[in-house]
């Protein structure tokens, strides 16, 4: 049986940046393509040349790439010719293959938000078309705000399509640019569209998110007979964000009925790394990776209930809808005060520990989670740290090094210039497994930027500024969350700090510390973090 050919469009670098607090340098959107390309999506959508300095300068620097690089504009405007319309040049000039205009097509913005005629927005959409194919580009349309419209005057909304398909656009994309069309109206819509005469072959769907629908939008336009799937990595986009390609893809590689009917660019080793690429994007972003996103979150296969843990045991199928490695991800049992040995074996098993059933190792183990999380400790959210107690319960915890002795102190005051500064200091001193003391010191001279001033930050980097012969291993961390919470209140209050790491290698891992001093709970957290990154980048004590 032969495939029909989905082609992914995706937008991140141009809709994607339209997510609040999201702004891409050239240099992410460089990196962000690349990755994209190697995923294997047939259109990468680099933005509006002329819009902003860094889109310019991105189309004048954008990478070589196997996938069709588009810009994106807008129609001519009425009165002129596409000519001599100097936006739609500018978008010409970025000298992409393809090009992608965005048109009116709800009368009721043509004549409210443009200002103009029925037919002249119409004529705009015909002539924009056709000037993009005279020169020699791959032309589309997006068809804006196309399901309101529709819905508001349907022959209206056709016609314009019917304008852009006419003219030659390789392909129409009906946009659900509010995001308020649920999943049946639009695959009932993308069906009569079709029957009116735009052949699937050249229909795309654009949706976003704002009534959680996006991805099941997506979906219902496929089945309805679209052939083009636009969305973004991670979901970014404006509001609510728009489909999600990181859920969309695994789903229309992996699930029945689109994994028998369809194909798409994306290879095996492209879906492998997903997971990856997806944390990745964030890591450029700065933005803590969604725990609970569907396929690539760290939540996706996690398993806490011992009922759970048994069976997956077992066979892993009996909770898991597919393979978590499929997409590159993995498995994870999490250790509370709710779980059993169960989830106490196929912990250890995941951390490579082996444990023989029965084992008075395992109820050692379980008593010792017990008792610290009845002291604050969170070992659910906080896998890293688990091992470390398992192994130290085991007596095969590594002792790389100890902290003899840390101090930190921040200042906040105005320097001579009467500016605002945070400066903090911090000093430790280390004892390394030979008998080796080093005392390291760092200090923010005049910090400015007072995510970069704190006291934990002062203490984490005099702790990482040389730890002797690990020094290497340890190079690549970066902390990318902090979380504290308040287990127990009052002037006794205990803090307990959660922190995720990452490294060069794309390994995540969180800890956890528990102290009535916050700084002090976060550096326990940090401890607990170098330790497992030395475990398991095959350090050995010296």
């Amino acid at each position: 049986m032969t495939l029909e050919r989905l082609f992914l469009y995706d937008t991140t670098l141009r809709d994607g940046q339209q997510t609040q607090g999201v702004a891409f340098s050239t240099a992410d959107k460089q990196a962000i393509a690349q990755m994209l390309d190697g995923l294997g999506v047939d259109y990468i959508e680099g933005g509006w040349p002329g819009a902003n300095p860094t889109d310019s300068e991105f189309f004048n620097a954008r990478p070589d790439t196997r996938a069709t690089f588009t810009a994106f504009g807008m129609t001519k405007r009425a009165g002129r010719s596409a000519a001599n319309d100097e936006v739609l040049a500018g978008v010409l000039n970025a000298g992409t293959p393809a090009v992608c205009i965005v048109g009116k097509t709800h009368d009721f913005h043509v004549t409210t938000a443009l200002g103009i005629t029925l037919e002249e927005n119409s004529e705009n959409i015909a002539a924009s078309i056709a000037h993009l194919v005279a020169e020699g580009r791959e032309a589309l349309f997006d068809a804006e705000h196309f399901f309101d419209g529709y819905k508001a005057n349907p022959d209206y909304a056709l016609g314009c399509l019917h304008a852009a398909h006419d003219a030659g656009a390789r392909w129409v994309v009906l946009c659900d640019t509010n995001g308020g069309t649920l999943p049946s109206e639009i695959g009932r819509i993308v069906s009569e569209v079709i029957a009116a005469g735009i052949p699937g072959a050249r229909l795309g769907i654009h949706t976003h998110d704002d009534t959680g629908n996006a991805v099941a939008g997506t979906l219902a336009a496929i089945d309805a007979g679209a052939r083009q799937v636009q969305g973004t990595l991670n979901g970014l986009g404006e509001r609510c964000g728009n489909a999600n390609l990181t859920t969309l893809i695994p789903t229309l590689l992996l699930k029945e009925p689109y994994a028998s009917r369809y194909t798409t660019g994306v290879t095996e080793a492209g879906l492998a790394g997903l997971t990856r690429l997806s944390r990745r994007l964030d890591d450029i972003l700065n933005r803590v990776p969604l725990r609970s996103a569907p396929y690539v979150g760290a939540s996706a296969f996690a398993h806490k209930a011992g009922l759970h843990a048994s069976a997956i045991l077992k066979d892993p199928s009996t909770y898991e809808h597919i393979d978590p490695g499929t997409v590159g991800n993995a498995r994870v049992i999490p250790m509370s005060n709710q779980a059993g040995q169960s989830n106490l074996r196929a912990r250890l098993a995941d951390a490579g520990i082996t444990v023989a059933p029965g084992d008075p190792a395992l109820a050692a183990i379980l008593d010792e989670v017990k008792a610290r999380e009845d002291r604050g400790y969170a070992y659910d959210g906080a896998q890293a740290s688990f091992e470390l107690v398992a192994r130290k319960v085991l007596n095969q915890l590594p002792r790389f090094f100890d902290v003899e002795r840390s101090r930190v102190i921040s200042e906040r005051r105005r320097n001579a210039m009467g500016a605002l500064v945070v400066e903090s200091e911090a000093v430790v001193t280390v004892l390394l497994s030979d008998g080796t003391r080093t005392t390291n010191y760092y200090k923010n001279d005049n910090a400015t930027d007072l995510q970069d001033a704190g006291p934990f930050n002062a203490l984490s980097r005099a702790l990482s500024l040389d730890l002797g012969p690990y020094q290497t291993h340890i190079d690549g961390m970066r902390l990318v969350d902090f979380k504290v919470r308040i287990t127990q209140g009052g002037t006794e209050a205990v803090t307990c700090v959660i922190i995720d790491s990452t490294d060069d290698a794309g390994n995540s891992w969180s800890t956890v510390g528990v102290s009535a001093n916050l700084i002090d709970a976060a550096f326990e957290a940090y401890l607990d973090a170098i330790t497992w990154k030395l475990i398991h980048a095959g350090a050995r004590p010296v």
